[in-house]
């Protein structure tokens, strides 16, 4: 990897409209579609009475795969999720358009592990200038170990309490999960070309970190909003494994709401086999 060239990028803001089908796409990529017949799960996919999830933020105004670029020396193949961060400044509409500035905010090398990469998102109403979240994306560049560090990172994600959950929400990753929320910005061909998810050394293609996210918002919501998403403050989560299409994961939480919500997610059906770990959320 080319550190100078790969901090010194300029990314020009991002501008996206997106529809209310575009809302409801997303929402099925990411578990609202569990529960057809509920009526809170309906008010995310039906256009008479829609609401956004808050973390559709995470998607709009996506800069694009630039890391595939080959002018920045980076080994894309072995790139990974690692962590995402996310703040609500106001409710998202299930509608409008959005402008999105971008930066790299810190790269911090790993030595043999890798490097990670930390970029910033601002998430503006392109027409009125309302601030709608911060989104901090953080990568894992697998191959580029030994490039040196650079700029500021965002404080470690605090360890989890050892005590045992309070509560818990299952929410089942379909087979074709991938497939659909690819269709919301993310064509990354690791989550569906089998090939590539073999050089990346995954016996198949895996779920999208940020669907595996967005279903956390989903439980969040269930368990600790009344399915209100101007509850939803905040939330960050550490991706420790990847999820196969098919798994059926358990979101276990310490804590009540409102104010701070500590969680990870685990897959019973591979072991209790932990995918998300570190996982704060802020309820109001």
């Amino acid at each position: 990897m080319d550190l100078n060239k790969v901090v010194n990028r300029h990314f020009p803001d991002t501008e996206q409209n997106y529809t209310s089908r575009d809302t409801i796409l997303y929402a099925l990529g990411v578990g609202f579609g569990s529960k057809p017949l509920d009526a809170g799960h309906i008010d995310y996919l039906f256009e008479e009475r829609l609401k956004a999830s808050p973390t559709y933020a995470n998607v709009l105004g996506h800069p694009g795969m630039w890391a595939r670029d080959p002018d920045y020396g980076i080994d894309w193949k072995k790139l990974l999720h690692a962590e995402q961060r996310l703040e609500m400044h106001a409710p998202l509409p299930p509608e409008g358009r959005i402008r999105a500035s971008h930066h790299i905010m810190g790269v911090r090398d790993m030595g043999e592990r890798g490097a990670m990469l930390h970029q910033r998102k601002q998430v503006t109403d392109a027409q009125s200038g309302q601030a709608i979240a911060t989104v901090t994306n953080t990568l894992m560049l697998r191959g580029d170990g030994g490039c040196g560090d650079w700029g500021e990172v965002p404080a470690d994600l605090a360890k989890l309490p050892d005590s045992a959950p309070d509560s818990a929400v299952e929410v089942q990753a379909t087979e074709i999960q991938p497939l659909i929320y690819r269709l919301s910005g993310d064509l990354n061909p690791l989550h569906i070309d089998p090939d590539v998810a073999k050089v990346a050394g995954f016996p198949r293609p895996i779920l999208h970190g940020l669907s595996t996210k967005g279903m956390a918002g989903y439980a969040l919501l269930k368990q600790f909003c009344g399915m209100d998403p101007t509850r939803f403050g905040a939330m960050a989560v550490r991706f420790s494994r990847p999820v196969l299409p098919g798994d059926r994961i358990r979101f276990e939480f310490w804590g009540s709401g409102p104010g701070t919500v500590r969680f990870r997610a685990v897959v019973p059906n591979r072991d209790d086999l932990m995918v998300l770990d570190r996982c704060t959320a802020e309820i109001k």
